[in-house]
């Protein structure tokens, strides 16, 4: 796809399309990766984003606790010694 640089302030960009920006994730802030003589643009991913929040909700609501014991009646823990 061909895109015009463009003067912003001081300095020139280019502009993605909103559809761009909603197929690709793009919010705020991109990784710009230089390699092999190419500039590839790639959207930040922050997976773990809102965790926190969700496991105090969790832990308020009682929600946080373990489904199964985490040691088991016949489990032989000599043979870790």
């Amino acid at each position: 796809m061909e895109v015009a640089v463009i003067k912003i302030g001081n300095s020139r960009g280019i502009r993605l399309s909103k559809t761009m920006l909603e197929k690709y994730s793009i919010k705020d802030t991109v990784d710009l990766i230089m390699e092999k003589g190419q500039i590839v643009i790639k959207p930040i991913s922050k997976p773990r984003n809102g965790w926190e929040q969700a496991f105090k909700e969790m832990s308020d609501n009682g929600d946080d606790r373990l489904l199964f014991n985490d040691v088991f009646e016949d489990e032989q823990l000599e043979e870790w010694k």
